[in-house]
C-alpha cells in the first residue's frame, strides 16, 4: 500500500485464516485480521463501529457464511451482464426468503442491475 491511503480513516475488521498483527497506515486507518470466525468478527466490527453501519466486503464464501446465519441486515447487490467464466454464485444454495430476506429496492440502468435485500423481522 505504498503511496495509497485509504478515504477514511476507519478500522478494518479483516477476516482470515491466516494470523497476523494489526497494520496501522499514516491517516488513521488500521487493519485488524481476525481468525476465530464470522461471528468473533462482527463482534469486533461492531465494538469498532460503536453506533455507525457496518461494511462488509468480503468474497462469494464470506457473504455466503454471514447470509446463511442471517447476519446480514441489509445488502445491496449491482449486477452487471457480464461474461467472466465459471466463477462462484453468490446465492447458490441460499434460500433468501426463508432466512427473512426479501428485495426491498431495484433498479435498472443501462449496464447494471441494482438491488437491495433487506432482513424483515
Amino acid at each position: 500500500m505504498v503511496g495509497r491511503q485509504p478515504a477514511l480513516p476507519l478500522p478494518v475488521i479483516v477476516l482470515t485464516s491466516h494470523p497476523r498483527t494489526s497494520i496501522a497506515l499514516d491517516g488513521g486507518t488500521t487493519f485488524h485480521f481476525v481468525t476465530d470466525g464470522i461471528h468473533a468478527a462482527l463482534k469486533r466490527a461492531t465494538e469498532a463501529a460503536k453506533d455507525s453501519d457496518i461494511r462488509l466486503g468480503g468474497g462469494v464464501a464470506t457473504i455466503q457464511q454471514y447470509l446463511r446465519a442471517a447476519l446480514i441486515d441489509e445488502m445491496h447487490l449491482a449486477i452487471s451482464p457480464v461474461l467472466l467464466g465459471s466463477g462462484e454464485h453468490l446465492l447458490a444454495d441460499i434460500d433468501t426468503p426463508k432466512l427473512g430476506y426479501r428485495c426491498t429496492e431495484h433498479a435498472t440502468m443501462a449496464n447494471a442491475t441494482y438491488v437491495v435485500f433487506t432482513k424483515g423481522s
